[in-house]
């Protein structure tokens, strides 16, 4: 026997439906018991008589009333549904009866007392006007051809102009969220991208951001007051951007941009520079593993020029840093990891708090990753070994284990000795990442993994077997990550980043 539909859900309310019309039972029943059973307004419960979801029932709506009449939207429609609830909005009388016609109802069948409660006296009158001649047809005249009735004039007119104002300013003042629910949702954020750097289950972290920032969307479909919906923005831009990073994380480049475009919006639409500014951080990492080396230091120069507080700085100019080196500028590079390390120094004199942390913050471990990449791919060994043991040595003081971060680290002083010439110093070094569990090697340490691989093929050491053991291990840990994150990850061929 198939499991039984859960109460109230849509399949639930299909198999009632099926049920009431294998017995001959008409429309109105069918409404009346999607009412008894599931607590429904009357407009909402007309609508499941019909087997119709909210955007269905929209297009119908459209279509029947035309160019020239009223439209909607599933959104609006919803809402109509639910007035007056505070999260509902003011049925009219023309949208009454084209949704009379449209479900083959009367006025009277679409409206209960809370309704009639909250209707305006003038629309009350029409109502018992159309209503009044006995043998009337059960639905209301078109809109485009209501029944006449007399203007307001005088003292009449005055109060319902005067009702319709407060009726508006009883709407305006209505939130479909509170501080409480802003709070929990600034805290959830700020949580998710602390965890998402020691994820033992990236992909459970990644499930949990998308659950809360639909969430958010959903709350923005509604009505709010300026300042939360600001707020709403701003949570849902920090979302999408982390959605952005872990996607582009994921192997994800395409689906990745996507998100990133979510979250400059909401930067626009919240103002806040912190956001615009992490956001352009964001675009810049996908740039850069895109190949789009000019774009990639177009993006954090844009990001830049915000001057936002925290450490978003220090990122940008480390991201500037990064894709000059990798095109070939070194001089440029070495420019921009100075205009880093001088917004750190910055931070030693002033408090650098960053709104979200976590992913979004980048303290000393992260800026010298960023610093070792570059050194290294100078050529100067020293230098970049130098970085990774002081990017390790902040990451120890870290409350939060960036396992990313560390990883790279790692493979940094790798790669530093492989330049030095020190292969035992490279199998010492590469040991802690081979060592992590599959899942976490992500895009970036598995794009790390297999440029140590390929520079070691092309070394002196090579051919020995110290280089053949340690490619062996390189292919088999990418292969070993690519089935753990299998879901999710189509291909090796475009993976990586800095954490």
């Amino acid at each position: 026997m198939p499991p039984r539909p859960k109460p109230g859900s849509k399949a639930d309310r299909d198999a009632l439906r099926t049920e009431l019309l294998a017995v001959g039972a008409p429309l109105a029943a069918i409404s009346a018991e999607m009412r008894a059973r599931f607590g429904c307004r009357p407009r909402e419960a007309w609508r499941h008589a019909h087997g119709w979801t909210l955007q269905e029932a929209a297009d119908r709506f459209n279509a029947l009333a035309g160019a020239a009449g009223p439209a909607t939207d599933a959104s609006l429609l919803g809402k109509w549904e639910r007035w007056p609830a505070p999260a509902g909005r003011r049925v009219t009388l023309p949208v009454l009866t084209l949704l009379a016609d449209l479900y083959s109802a009367s006025l009277e069948d679409l409206l209960d007392l809370e309704d009639r409660r909250a209707l305006p006296e003038a629309d009350l009158r029409l109502l018992r006007h159309q209503t009044a001649t006995p043998g009337s047809a059960p639905t209301a005249a078109a809109p485009s051809a209501p029944e006449p009735v007399a203007p307001l004039t005088g003292t009449a007119l005055i109060h319902t102009a005067a009702d319709e104002s407060a009726q508006w300013a009883q709407w305006a003042e209505v939130t479909n969220c509170g501080p409480v629910s802003l709070d929990q949702f600034g805290a959830d954020t700020r949580r998710f991208a602390s965890d998402y750097l020691e994820a033992q289950d990236p992909l459970a972290v990644f499930g949990q951001t998308r659950r809360l920032l639909n969430r958010v969307w959903e709350l923005l479909y509604g009505h709010q007051h300026l300042e939360q919906r600001q707020k709403l923005f701003t949570t849902a831009g920090y979302l999408s951007a982390m959605m952005a990073w872990m996607t582009s994380d994921l192997g994800h480049r395409s689906q990745a941009e996507t998100h990133a475009r979510a979250a400059m919006l909401c930067a626009d639409m919240a103002g806040n520079p912190g956001l615009h500014a992490w956001t352009w951080s964001t675009r810049s990492k996908l740039a850069f593993w895109d190949g789009q080396f000019r774009a990639a230091i177009q993006h954090a120069e844009r990001g830049a020029a915000y001057q936002a507080p925290g450490t978003v700085s220090i990122l940008l100019h480390c991201q500037s840093a990064d894709a000059w080196a990798e095109a070939g500028a070194r001089a440029e590079a070495q420019a921009a990891l100075g205009r880093a390390q001088d917004a750190a120094e910055l931070g030693l004199s002033t408090t650098l708090h960053d709104q979200v942390g976590g992913l979004f913050s980048c303290l000393a471990g992260r800026h010298a990753n960023y610093g070792a990449a570059v050194h290294l791919r100078g050529g100067s060994a020293s230098e970049a070994l130098a970085h990774a043991d002081r990017g390790l040595a902040a990451l120890r003081q870290q409350r939060v284990r960036a396992l990313g971060t560390e990883a790279q680290l790692h493979i940094t002083r790798a790669g530093a000795h492989l330049l030095a010439c020190e292969p035992e110093g490279v199998l010492d070094a590469l040991g802690p990442v081979l060592a992590l569990p599959a899942e976490h090697r992500t895009a970036p340490v598995r794009r790390r993994l297999r440029d140590l691989a390929r520079d070691t093929a092309a070394s002196p050491m090579g051919d020995s077997g110290t280089g053949r053991r340690l490619q062996d291990a390189i292919e088999t840990a990418v292969r070993e990550a690519a089935r753990a994150l299998s879901p999710v990850a189509p291909t090796d061929a475009w993976i990586g980043d800095h954490d």
